[in-house]
């Protein structure tokens, strides 16, 4: 592994946050935190920690010695000063001789004692970092170090591979019990400079940045090579065969099914395949060793302790897969129950199963879909589910993968300080996947906007490729190049969104543009391009979404930007009016033919929205149509007030938000009883 330690970027760091009053020690921890969280092989999303003894001046202007120690929860990569909360060192060393803390206690110890009581949670080893008699404390999972611990053989071979100035400690939770346990092995052997924990991962330590961060290197570096020097016999992999489907075809399915008939009770699922996730997926017994627990305890948080694995039969069809996957779902399920009353019958205190949904699905000979209640979550049960497959899949190479006996991993499933990583409160429309076409425009951002707060999944489509290029750079959502009229490119953007969503909830049918012209005088290209766009795009997408929303059978909605133009008709309008009178219509089918699969479909009539669409010279226009000023054009309603486009856009929520609402259209327009719906 390569040392990737830089004076010269060290000394950055020392100046850059000197100027904003951060002491030497704090900016080098940061430093090699972040050299440490930046590599994949050491830690993913939140996991290790790292600390640093220094000192501080309290507002009281007393000094104190304190343990910046990384703050529960952070990611080491992109760590800040405030990641690592300063903790009063002499209290928390003042109970080495302490036989027992519970985890409750400990953490009111560490919150009583902190510098900033706004701070972060200190790490649940804040007591382990303490207890070492080092500046500089260091510590990850990496894979190596995994790959050496995680077998029969490990301590064994931990001996043979490392020297004297390592120590092994045989695997204890996290916690007070597992800092009294280091803490008497160095009292034994205080020469040491590195633990190894066995089945969890390993603690460097020095009183200097750099050489606690090249130690870490060095034992790392050491266990890949001998990793290297075992005898490798390749994972047996299953036999190769075709299926009549697609990922994006069945990663409905599988989203739907991780519901378990709550059609409120969303996931999302996202689709990885790579080599090393295909050697393992694809391994004759992965059912064996991918049921023996995760690489480091942590991960059991985000990926469950095993997956659930689908093996389709050649040449499968969608309807095959579904028999197949559903059978498969429920065992899972009742393992995962088996496995909860087990197991809590072993541990002290009431514990209230949580959901009974996998969280990594292995679709042998096709991939590996990740599950989790957002995105993000979903991504990183994928990354640690890679990680997974590396360690064990080497581990089988050489040895026979063992982990810490299952009890132990539901102790730490279940751990309140560990669920505490992962729990926040959830939003009205977390696990919904939303569809917004048009979406560059003053409208569609509105609604994308409006949607993102609450939750929810958004994806944008839009033909505008500049403004879709600028809206990139300002938002980490999915951005996809769609020309709604081609049905080619919809089925292309709707492959996208499945693979790394799972399917789609709520589509808002939005794009469209504001043609003009006295209808008999229209070129009749110039009303065909106007349908095109304002109504067969919408029907290419629909068309599409119920297709997935079927498959997913967790209900559904439509949603139309229609305009008042549809039962209003204006002057020199009708090239925009007739296929929006069309859309009306469409929007009325779709919730008379799909009602019964939960499926809703409504519009939202709005009027004269300043936006890309009606634009200022086209006010101008409408307004000399109807011989007023445009200022009294756009508050021609009944409340004299302009609507706006987050006027649109909360209409079109409350719509998506009504689930007894469905062949409904709401007129936003500030009241024009000419073009109330009759």
């Amino acid at each position: 592994m390569k040392n990737n330690w830089s004076s010269a970027a060290a000394k950055k760091y020392i100046t850059k946050y000197k100027n904003i009053g951060i002491s030497k020690d704090l900016a080098l921890r940061v430093y090699t935190t972040r050299l440490l969280g930046r590599n994949s092989e050491l830690v993913l999303h939140g996991g290790g920690n790292t600390s640093v003894k220094t000192s501080i001046n309290d507002i009281d202007g007393k000094k104190y010695n304190v343990l910046c120690v990384k703050g529960s929860g952070w990611d080491m990569g992109e760590i800040e000063p405030e990641g690592l909360p300063a903790v009063k060192l002499n209290p928390l060393l003042s109970l080495k001789k302490k036989k027992y803390l519970s985890d409750e206690d400990m953490v009111s110890f560490q919150k009583r004692n902190l510098i900033n009581i706004k701070s972060p949670n200190p790490s649940v080893e804040t007591f382990l970092h303490a207890f070492l008699p080092f500046k500089f404390v260091d510590h990850t999972h990496a894979d190596a170090i995994l790959n050496v611990t995680n077998r029969p053989e490990g301590f064994k071979l931990c001996n043979k591979v490392f020297g004297d100035k390592v120590a092994l400690v045989p695997y204890v939770m996290p916690g007070f019990m597992l800092a009294k346990k280091v803490y008497e092995i160095y009292k034994k052997n205080p020469k040491i400079n590195c633990l190894i924990l066995m089945n969890h991962g390993i603690f460097t330590f020095a009183n200097d940045a750099k050489e606690a961060y090249s130690l870490m290197i060095k034992y790392v570096s050491q266990a890949e090579k001998a990793i290297k020097k075992l005898k490798v016999k390749k994972i047996k992999q299953i036999k190769k065969f075709s299926t009549k489907f697609e990922p994006h075809e069945i990663a409905p399915i599988i989203r739907g099914l991780l519901s378990d008939n709550h059609p409120d009770q969303k996931f999302i699922v996202n689709y990885k395949i790579n080599k090393h996730l295909k050697y393992f997926t694809n391994g004759k017994h992965v059912r064996t060793y991918s049921s023996k627990g995760t690489a480091t305890p942590d991960h059991v948080i985000r990926v469950k302790p095993f997956p659930l694995i689908i093996t389709p039969k050649k040449n499968s069809t969608l309807d095959d897969f579904k028999n197949i996957a559903q059978k498969a779902m429920s065992s899972y399920r009742k393992k995962y129950i088996s496995y909860f009353n087990k197991n809590k019958k072993k541990v002290k205190g009431k514990k209230v199963m949580l959901d009974t949904s996998p969280r990594v699905v292995l679709v042998q000979n096709v991939g590996v879909f990740s599950v989790g209640k957002d995105l993000g979550a979903a991504k990183i049960a994928g990354d640690l589910t890679e990680t997974n497959a590396k360690v064990i899949a080497s581990v089988e190479e050489t040895s026979k993968y063992k982990f810490i006996p299952e009890k132990d991993l539901f102790d730490v499933e279940y751990w309140s300080l560990e669920q505490a990583k992962i729990k926040k409160q959830k939003k009205l429309l977390e696990g919904n996947v939303v569809v917004v076409s048009g979406a560059t425009g003053t409208i569609g951002f509105a609604i994308y906007k409006m949607f993102k707060s609450y939750g929810a999944e958004v994806v944008l489509l839009d033909n505008n490729l500049e403004r879709l290029n600028h809206l990139k750079n300002k938002i980490s959502d999915l951005c996809i190049p769609c020309d709604v009229t081609n049905k080619k490119s919809v089925k292309n953007a709707f492959k996208q969104i499945c693979e790394k969503f799972g399917g789609i909830d709520i589509l808002i049918s939005n794009a469209g543009t504001a043609p003009g012209g006295a209808i008999g005088e229209v070129s009749d290209e110039h009303l065909r391009k106007s349908f095109e766009i304002n109504f067969f795009s919408h029907q290419n997408c629909a068309s599409e979404a119920v297709k997935i929303m079927k498959k997913q059978n967790i209900n559904g909605c439509l949603l139309f930007n229609i305009s008042k133009q549809a039962v209003n008709p204006g002057k020199n309008f009708g090239p925009y009016g007739l296929p929006k009178s069309a859309l009306l219509s469409l929007c009325k089918q779709y919730a008379v033919d799909y009602g019964s699969y939960g499926i809703r479909s409504n519009g939202v009539n709005a009027d004269r929205i300043r936006s890309g669409l009606m634009t200022d010279k086209m006010i101008k226009t409408r307004a000399k149509a109807r011989s007023v000023s445009t200022d009294n054009y756009m508050r021609g309603n009944l409340l004299l007030d302009e609507v706006k486009a987050e006027d649109v856009a909360k209409a079109f929520f409350h719509l998506a938000t009504s689930k007894k609402t469905t062949g409904a259209v709401l007129t936003v327009d500030g009241g024009n009883i000419a073009a109330s719906l009759r």
